[in-house]
């Protein structure tokens, strides 16, 4: 009853229930490999990304200092970037629309630190990173940016 051509139940072929558990078992090999090293990036992609960030924030600062002759003070803060001044010392030539659209954050949400005048130069820009306290080693260590590579 078998034609040519017509394929019959014994030439089917599939999958055992044994190379389905292999392959099952290969992925989870490489599952356990790669997923630490992309998991352990996600902490150096948020330390660059800090690093970036407060660049952008620095050129903001470079050019409200070319507007009014100086840093903002720290009692202003990094708001003085986004709302000008009303009290204090109150700069005159001061950029209608600001100088960054918001007061920035580091990539773990918490604020930037900024002092001016500051210890290490004309302001103290830092994240405390990861841990989001002073000092740590590692992916929790401080980003400041007088040491920043140039």
């Amino acid at each position: 009853m078998w034609r040519e051509g017509e394929v019959g139940m014994q030439d089917q072929r599939g999958f055992t229930f044994v190379e389905i558990m292999v392959v099952v078992l290969i992925l989870g090999i490489l599952a356990a490999i790669v997923a630490p090293r992309i998991i352990g990036g996600t902490d150096e992609a948020k330390i660059t990304a800090a690093k970036v960030q407060m660049r952008n924030v620095e050129g903001a600062l470079k050019l409200y200092k070319l507007d009014t002759g100086t840093y903002p003070p720290t009692e202003h803060g990094l708001v003085a970037l986004v709302t000008k001044p009303t009290s204090g010392k109150v700069p005159k030539n001061w950029r209608k629309g600001g100088y960054l659209s918001n007061v920035p954050k580091d990539p773990w949400g918490t604020p930037f630190v900024y002092l001016s005048p500051g210890v290490h130069g004309d302001y103290d820009l830092l994240s405390y990173g990861g841990d989001s306290e002073a000092g740590g080693e590692g992916d929790d260590a401080d980003i400041q940016n007088w040491a920043l590579e140039q």
